[in-house]
Order: C-alpha cells, then structure tokens, then sequence
C-alpha cells in the first residue's frame, strides 16, 4: 500500500503545471513560450491557445501540436467569456494559469473574479503610463512618442477588473531615441516583451 501511495505522490510532484494562451495577432510572444518550453526554460505545458479572432498565432499552436480554438469575438460578444469558461472547466486536464499574450478582448469581472491571481498580461508600455482603453499595439508606441517620452518598455502584470489597472510584477525598460517611429519603437520594445514574458510566466508558477 505504501509504495501504491509513493508513486502516486511522485506523479503529483511530476506534474507539470498547465497554462492557456490567449491570443489576438501574431503570436510572436506566443513563440517566446513555446520554445522556452521546449528548451526546458519553463517547466509547464499549453492547455489550449484561445484566439478571439483568426490570426498566426493559432497557426504557430497547430504547428506544435497544441490544441487552438477560435472563439469570435464579433460572433460571442458579452458571452465570450462565458465560452472561454466552458472550454477551461470542462477540461479534463486542469489548466491552472492563463496568460494574455497580446489578448485584445476584455474579459468579464466574473470570469476575473473566478480566475483571480492566476491571470497575467503583457503590455508594451511602462505602466501605469500609456494603459487603457485604447491602448494596445502600435496605439502605445505612436502615443509614447508624440508625449516626447524618453524611455518606454513593457509589464507584466495581473488582470483586474480594469483595463490594464492590475498589480505590477514586472518591468523592463527601453530608451526612446529621437528618431524612433512607432514601428522601430515597437520592435524594440517587443525584443524585451518575450524576454520579460518568460520571466513573469516563472514567477507565476513558481510562486
């Protein structure tokens, strides 16, 4: 009987802890996690990759065998949410954090509230500067430069009931150069995205 119960204990510990994606553009910080996954840099798996519209990052997700769903934000609506939460709970194999990776739907206060603590995001800007209703994707950068700012960067953070008010985990900063565009601005500022998201994801599940 006690080497029934040891063994079963030893599957616990080995069980890797499980994280769902959401997504709603490329999915370039998508890739960050995969292959720190694969090169053995996070210890967890992908449940699912959920994208609230068609876009590469469910293509990246099919590409490593990931299992991807499309759930239309212009056909759900408020029920969106409501879906996600269908699919989560009804899955047999537990997923225990979600991470926003460039996510561009806003979730219900009961999906939050449901999930608290175990939700984070990525956001391309230092905040709680530049966050936001609007604030997302090259919206960010055009608006950090034309405020003259200096330096921008990015934060991880965890999903309020807010739009981007959630308790800060993490940051990175980056200069702001007088000849930046928001595209040259962008893509510096993405370079430390998945450096930073990595980090974050560490924190989460180790803590």
């Amino acid at each position: 009987m006690s080497k029934i119960i040891e063994n079963s204990k030893n599957d616990t510990e080995n069980k890797k802890t499980r994280i769902a994606v959401f997504v709603s553009g490329s999915g370039s910080n998508l890739q960050s996690i995969i292959d720190n996954i694969e090169n053995g840099t996070l210890n967890c798996e992908i449940s699912y990759v959920i994208a609230d519209r068609e876009c590469f990052g469910l293509e990246r997700a099919e590409k490593h065998g990931i299992k991807s769903i499309m759930l239309d934000k212009k056909l759900f609506g408020n029920k969106l949410s409501d879906e996600i939460s269908a699919i989560l709970e009804n899955n047999i194999e537990k997923t225990d954090y979600i991470v926003l990776a460039g996510y561009l739907s806003i979730l219900s206060e009961s999906f939050i509230s449901k999930w608290n603590r175990k939700i984070i995001n990525i956001h391309p800007s230092l905040l709680p500067k530049f966050g936001g209703k609007g604030m997302y994707g090259m919206n960010v950068h055009r608006a950090v430069i034309e405020a003259k700012e200096t330096e921008s960067g990015c934060t991880i953070h965890f999903v309020d009931t807010g739009v981007d008010t959630g308790e800060i985990i993490l940051q990175i900063k980056v200069p702001v150069l007088s000849n930046d565009t928001p595209e040259i601005l962008q893509k510096r500022v993405l370079e430390k995205e998945h450096i930073l998201l990595i980090k974050g994801i560490k924190k989460l599940i180790e803590n």
